[in-house]
C-alpha cells in the first residue's frame, strides 16, 4: 500500500547496473562517537524499497537518484547500509547520504 501510494521513482546505480524503481523517503537518526570520544548526531536520508523490486544487495557506494539529487548508500555507524524495514522482511531500509546534485 505505501509502495503504491507515497512512492517516487528513483534510478538506483551500483557498479554497471542501472534500475529505474519506486521508493519511498524516510529518514534515521543516529548518534556515533568521534575518534575524542564526543557523541555527534546525525540523520541519514533511506529510501523504502520493496525486497521483490531490487534485483541485487545494497552495499556501500551505489548511488540513489531522486529529484535530480545524488545520494550515496553509506553504513550508519557500526550498522550495514541496509536493514528490513518490517518484520516479514518484504521492505529494504537503506541509509544514505547527499552528495550534491546528480551530473
Amino acid at each position: 500500500m505505501m509502495a503504491a501510494h507515497c512512492s517516487s521513482p528513483v534510478v538506483y546505480r551500483q557498479g554497471a547496473t542501472e534500475l529505474e524503481i519506486a521508493a519511498t523517503y524516510g529518514r534515521t537518526d543516529y548518534e556515533v562517537q568521534d575518534d575524542y570520544g564526543l557523541t555527534v548526531g546525525a540523520t541519514s536520508m533511506d529510501f523504502l524499497i520493496p525486497a521483490e523490486v531490487l534485483e541485487l544487495v545494497p552495499k556501500p557506494g551505489d548511488v540513489i537518484v531522486a529529484d535530480g539529487r545524488r545520494y550515496e548508500v553509506m553504513d550508519l555507524g557500526s550498522e550495514n547500509c541496509w536493514r528490513w524495514s518490517d518484520p516479514y522482511r518484504t521492505t529494504l531500509r537503506i541509509h544514505t547520504k547527499d552528495t550534491g546534485y546528480d551530473e
